[in-house]
């Protein structure tokens, strides 16, 4: 298999989904929007991952690329059926492509929060063996207002009504970090934009906490990222087996 990953930021990577793709022999190919590389054809590629970064989906005149990769994901999507998951922007930017709306959040939602799956989720093929409600790393200012027509809502937290969701066949948008390792939080505090949303939502300080949280779970969202690669992974075959 092989994987076409966008990136927004060099450090919002596929974070601990690289270590999996590694032991399961997945070649991945990273294209760093932000930096100018251009989006190659979709042949060869058997999945799409997106992933985060600082941006908003509605900053296309401060990031003009922004225009050209919703192309993209409604043309991997739609036209190509690619097999799709986006994380935080990336799940923001799969519901701006096809139709839904993004918006502000009136409170930003950051730290290790709850987030619940919805009855539907019981029974999709992404979120099989998952726990119905867990802790999750949650770092955003924007969220999924409306997701795109005929979409299914899998998740949800208290602050955001639309943490996960699937369109079509298997494009799927989650909107919590389930990538995270050890070093995420301590590397994401680095970049300013970031480190505002943590210090003015969990206030000064914040950093040595939320890292101490992360670490007391860090075994179990591994185990609940393992899960959901696999199962993403067993989407991508079965589509490759009956394409």
């Amino acid at each position: 298999m092989r994987f076409l990953v966008f990136q927004h930021i060099a450090i919002e990577h596929p974070g601990i989904f690289r270590e999996f793709m590694r032991e399961d022999g997945i070649e991945w190919h990273a294209v760093e929007l932000d930096e100018g590389e251009p989006i190659p054809s979709f042949d060869g590629f058997d999945a799409l991952l997106v992933m985060g970064g600082p941006m908003d989906v509605w900053e296309e005149t401060e990031h003009p690329w922004l225009a050209a990769e919703k192309a993209a994901i409604r043309a991997a999507v739609v036209e190509h059926e690619l097999p799709y998951l986006g994380l935080c922007l990336g799940h923001q930017l799969l519901a701006d492509a096809l139709g839904g709306t993004v918006a502000p959040m009136s409170r930003p939602e950051v730290g290790l929060l709850d987030v619940e799956l919805t009855a539907e989720a019981q029974h999709d093929s992404l979120f099989r063996g998952l726990p119905c409600r867990a802790k999750s790393l949650q770092w955003h200012s924007a969220e999924v207002s409306e997701p795109p027509p005929g979409s299914t809502v899998l998740a949800a937290s208290p602050l955001c009504a639309v943490q996960a969701f699937r369109t079509g066949a298997h494009a799927y948008g989650i909107q919590y970090h389930t990538e995270i390792t050890g070093e995420t939080v301590p590397e994401w505090s680095k970049v300013p934009a970031y480190q505002r949303a943590l210090e003015g939502t969990l206030g000064p300080g914040a950093l040595e906490s939320l890292r101490d949280d992360v670490d007391a779970v860090l075994g179990d969202l591994a185990a609940s990222a393992r899960t959901l690669h696999d199962n993403f992974v067993a989407i991508v075959r079965a589509r490759l087996v009956n394409r």
